[in-house]
């Protein structure tokens, strides 16, 4: 069993070592943790493709000692030739293809907004540092790890034939075994393009004239003045006061409001003890609370008609809490959708925290590739409607619902934690499990990461809505469960992939480090 690893000078947790390992080498370089974040979402990006690109969105939680945290939101909204009349003769959106290639990807400005955060707090390291280990590893290859490896062998009869996948991300037109080395050399260009022209040449350069160009010829919706017109936001996080720390997430159109709701819903049930029936149960009905106002609520918050902190007031906490039954479970499933992303956190010497979270939503995404720039793009769009009444119908402009949702918590006793995980439906879920774990009943942070977790609903690769459960949890603790009318399903994995990658990092007020990586995931936590 791993243990929770410990450093003085700060720590980086990435689900793939040679991310943590990117950021690790910028902090030890004097980069603050937003540069080392950086360099470690441009690594995962090629070392990870399965999971995501830089053609994908991306969420970030950023705090500094003595300063309110900040969000930075970098969705790219549904493009102006993505209505119903271009999808005329569909009734929904296909989840492949250039056709699922329907909104601008924001992972890069969202980089760009946080560097110029970390400029505002001194950082000066050149963006040429930041992507040069992305840039090495696209250029000279990456070992394929396990999991990309079954992903694309899954995956293939539906992505084989998408426009610039296969010359991309297969080999021979097959796709690449676990070891095998796989080169991304139009990638490796894009990055280094980047590095001499900027961050904004994905939208307003040659990376956007290219990658425009590709995607008209492939029958996307994008155009040029598409990606011109986007630029990544900064937004105030949604906040939590618990007794002992404030927590904070994402607003719309993420899940975070759910991811917090859990938390605050569970803090009322009094459950006094770890692992038991009491808060396995006690974290699922409140996720099932936090997902009927999620699924009613949150979608761009453009339309929303309510804030969404008003679900986080003691009122509405007190009142959904009364509705959870601490021996019965609520009927269940309710509408549900999946999720392909990565979570990464870090916390520099000065105690600055970044908590991150890029993502192309399904398992290669739209699986267009960009043949002139080798940028893989994501098809977060297909989470539109085509019903124009429906929660979330499409529309021009509009921003779509997204799973991601990076978590951060300031405990009173001066630690900052941040955290969080992949996997769709269970991103809040995994997030209340090592929370309470960890804040609640006094486990070391890698033990409340590997310890055996559940997910209500679906997740990447899986489409059934039961509660699933690693088959490490006790016959006595299934079966109570169960009677308590819980639609359980016990997975055959000890350490399922369906639960996620999860991670966290802990800086400790007498300065030291402490990091945990998901023995679930190809990562580690690595220490300045």
């Amino acid at each position: 069993m791993r243990e929770t690893l410990r450093s003085r000078r700060g720590m980086v947790v990435a689900p793939h070592h040679l991310a943590a390992q990117a950021g690790r080498d910028v902090l030890r370089d004097g980069g603050n943790a937003i540069e080392a974040m950086i360099a470690s979402a441009a690594a995962i990006a090629v070392v990870y493709p399965h999971m995501n690109s830089i053609g994908g969105d991306g969420f970030w939680l950023i705090s500094r000692p003595g300063e309110a945290p900040r969000a930075i939101d970098a969705c790219g909204p549904a493009v102006a030739q993505a209505d119903r009349a271009f999808y005329a003769g569909h009734d929904t959106i296909p989840s492949r293809g250039p056709l699922a290639a329907l909104t601008v990807a924001g992972t890069v400005g969202g980089w760009a907004r946080a560097q110029a955060i970390s400029q505002e707090w001194g950082g000066r390291l050149p963006l040429s540092r930041l992507l040069a280990d992305a840039a090495e590893h696209a250029r000279h290859g990456i070992a394929v790890t396990r999991s990309q490896a079954a992903l694309g062998a899954a995956k293939h009869d539906e992505l084989v034939g998408v426009p610039g996948f296969a010359e991309h991300l297969f080999i021979d037109g097959r796709p690449p075994g676990v070891g095998t080395v796989l080169k991304q050399t139009r990638l490796a260009d894009t990055l280094d393009q980047l590095a001499r022209a900027g961050l904004d040449d994905f939208y307003r350069g040659e990376l956007a004239d290219a990658m425009a160009a590709d995607l008209e010829a492939a029958g996307s919706p994008l155009r040029r003045r598409d990606l011109a017109d986007f630029a990544a936001r900064e937004v105030a996080p949604l906040a939590l006061a618990l007794h002992d720390a404030d927590v904070y997430n994402l607003p719309p159109p993420t899940q975070g409001l759910a991811s917090l709701m859990i938390l605050g819903l569970f803090d009322r049930l009094g459950v006094a003890e770890g692992e038991g029936f009491a808060h396995l149960h006690g974290l699922v009905e409140a996720t099932k609370q936090a997902f009927l106002v999620r699924d009613r609520e949150v979608t761009d918050p453009a339309w929303m008609t309510r804030d969404p902190a008003t679900w986080l007031t003691d009122a509405h906490l007190d009142t959904l809490a009364d509705r959870i039954d601490p021996a019965q479970a609520l009927p269940w499933p309710q509408p549900d959708a999946p999720g392909d992303t990565v979570w990464l956190g870090c916390i520099d010497r000065d105690g600055c925290a970044v908590s991150f979270i890029q993502s192309i939503y399904w398992e290669f995404g739209s699986g267009v590739v960009s043949p002139s720039t080798g940028v893989l793009w994501q098809n977060r769009g297909i989470s539109f409607s085509l019903d124009p009444k429906g929660r979330q119908a499409l529309a021009p402009g509009r921003r779509p619902f997204h799973t991601l949702n990076p978590a951060l918590a300031r405990f009173a006793d001066g630690r900052t934690m941040v955290y969080g995980t992949m996997g769709g439906e269970g991103q809040p879920q995994t997030q209340a499990a090592v929370f309470t774990r960890y804040a609640r009943f006094g486990e070391p942070i890698q033990q409340a990461i590997s310890a055996p977790r559940w997910l209500l609903g679906r997740t990447w690769g899986e489409n059934s809505t039961t509660l699933k459960l690693e088959s490490r949890f006790s016959a006595d603790l299934v079966e109570q469960l169960r009677a308590a009318g819980h639609d359980t399903e016990v997975l055959a994995d000890a350490f399922s992939d369906t639960m996620g990658h999860a991670g966290a990092v802990i800086h400790r007020p007498d300065g030291w480090f402490e990091g945990g990586a998901d023995p679930r995931s190809d990562g580690i936590a690595a220490g300045a």
